[in-house]
């Protein structure tokens, strides 16, 4: 544009991003970039990872209210109520955002501060650790593993695959549908887990086993650079579509980053 042209009406942007989300585009972004890397030989087809993260959602606790809001007090100051939480019981079955209903309340494990999040859930292949899919759920405690098996599910082609993962997915319905999707899991074993580990020694002895797990840890790299880089570790948007677009938009540019480091093999 001249400096003399008139700017556009703001409302331009908006009527765009609603049609980018309506048309896919930052899945087919994403898509474009995997095949660029499989053209160039960078990327596994047979050995692959997977992971999830927390991601936490451009929403305030002071926003996570009962849904019968008919048992609660007016607030003292509807701009900026004072909340005092102390021995209040809140959980997803009985409470929601009021500024992003599709955000849950989560933790990364025990003992941790409880947060209104996102699942961000990536599959990687192992020879470099390029992104291959990317979905994000609702943080419902099973969004991880529900999330592989979509991507795997995703995966073309009719050969036998391996996939690792963390002592999550080391469960038995898991393990079960990995092998339905022809897909070899080679998950961390959880012994603490009742019923204990879904694998066994058949898997854990070969040497493959040992690698994957080796490998499986280059999918921090990725989820790193997109919450320092890409500022997902928290999203500016609302809404589980809009979030789920940026991450898979962050996932596609960490591809086009990776491809263009000087050397790579």
């Amino acid at each position: 544009m001249n400096l003399d042209e008139p700017v556009w009406d703001a409302t331009t942007f908006t009527k765009n991003r609603e049609r980018l989300l309506d048309a896919s585009v930052a899945r087919e972004f994403l898509s474009q970039t995997v095949k660029q890397v499989y053209e160039k030989g960078w990327a596994s087809d047979e050995h692959f990872a997977v992971d999830g993260t927390l991601i936490e959602a451009w929403a305030s606790l002071k926003s996570f209210q009962p849904k019968d809001q008919s048992k609660t007090t007016p607030p003292d100051d509807p701009g900026n109520p004072m909340a005092n939480f102390h021995g209040e019981k809140r959980s997803n079955q009985t409470h929601e955002s009021t500024t992003d209903a599709d955000a849950r309340l989560a933790r990364k494990g025990n003992g941790k501060e409880a947060k209104l999040s996102f699942q961000g859930n990536l599959l990687v292949e192992n020879r470099n650790g390029l992104i291959i899919d990317a979905e994000l759920f609702e943080a419902n405690g099973t969004a991880e593993r529900d999330a592989a098996l979509v991507m795997l599910e995703q995966i073309p082609g009719s050969k036998r695959i391996t996939v690792a993962g963390d002592k999550g997915y080391d469960t038995k319905e898991f393990v079960a549908e990995c092998r339905n999707l022809n897909a070899t899991p080679r998950v961390a074993q959880n012994h603490n887990r009742p019923g204990g580990s879904a694998i066994d020694a058949r898997t854990a002895r070969h040497a493959g086993y040992r690698i994957s797990q080796l490998k499986r840890k280059r999918i921090e790299e990725s989820f790193g650079s997109l919450k320092t880089i890409a500022l997902m570790r928290k999203v500016r948007h609302r809404g589980i579509f809009k979030v789920g677009w940026v991450f898979t938009f962050a996932a596609a540019a960490y591809n086009l980053v990776r491809n263009n480091i000087p050397g790579r093999n």
